[in-house]
């Protein structure tokens, strides 16, 4: 898809945000502090991609959707009323998205990666599970969770006991924390990137980005090609944005409300 951005614009990415855990308490303020974020980039921002993982668990009955979230859902409304592109791309805690982004807000969901191409530049972007090598166990489970027979069973839950109890599962999961992915395995163990490299093989791309993995970073992985993982909003509050002159930048958000630019020993 090839997107004509303003000269005088930005894009920004983001991704792997969880709210609503580990309780909705413990998680509005986060979720107060992505809106005043989101507040800022609306200034300058042609586009917002959200790479993934809004949300910590989002369920869509025929009639119900998950409670909470009213202010997010409002601003994502405005911005996209004011005309700014935002793509939304499900994660494996809310891959069952339906159509209420799109019905609503009028955000398209994509349940795949997709290329894009803006500023000059092409890109791949998803937000990164169950790609690559390994990782069977998920494989066979998002296959179970995401089979039409699994989420009809799964409507017949009363959503009180449905979202409750999919909630305390999706807590329990560790990568929420970020604490598992908190280690660099490298570049040859990395999954994301070997699937990365592997995939520039046949479709060329300046920049491959996803979320899911928790660790920002950035890395040349050869031919003029960028791996991003754009991190957290639990632990790093990490964002990506690009400019009219193609370069990409992964910035961490500060509780003062400034931007800087985030340090890491992976970027390459």
């Amino acid at each position: 898809m090839k997107l004509n951005i303003p000269t005088d614009k930005k894009v920004y990415f983001t991704s792997d945000h969880h709210f609503g855990a580990p309780t909705r308490e413990l998680s509005l303020p986060r979720e107060k502090k992505f809106l005043k974020w989101l507040q800022l980039i609306e200034k300058d921002a042609a586009a917002l991609f959200i790479v993934g993982d809004l949300f910590d668990f989002w369920f869509e009955y025929k009639t119900v959707v998950p409670k909470g979230f009213v202010r997010i859902l409002g601003k994502l409304a405005e911005m996209r009323d004011n005309g700014i592109e935002i793509f939304f791309f499900v994660g494996n805690h809310d891959l069952w998205m339906e159509d209420y982004f799109q019905t609503e807000l009028n955000i398209p969901v994509y349940h795949e990666p997709k290329e894009f191409e803006f500023f000059d530049k092409k890109f791949f972007i998803g937000h990164g599970d169950g790609l690559g090598p390994g990782d069977f166990g998920y494989k066979r489970m998002k296959k179970v969770f995401t089979n039409p027979f699994s989420k009809w069973l799964f409507r017949w839950f009363h959503p009180d006991l449905g979202v409750k109890l999919a909630q305390y599962l999706s807590v329990k999961n560790k990568l929420i924390s970020g604490d598992e992915d908190a280690k660099y395995l490298g570049e040859e163990k990395e999954w994301l990137i070997l699937y990365a490299k592997k995939k520039m093989q046949t479709h060329p791309n300046d920049y491959f980005i996803f979320g899911h993995r928790h660790l920002p970073m950035t890395l040349n992985i050869g031919n003029n090609t960028t791996y991003v993982n754009l991190g957290d909003w639990i632990q790093y509050f990490t964002y990506g944005v690009i400019t009219f002159n193609g370069k990409f930048e992964l910035m961490n958000f500060r509780d003062d409300e400034s931007s800087v630019h985030f340090k890491s020993k992976i970027q390459s």
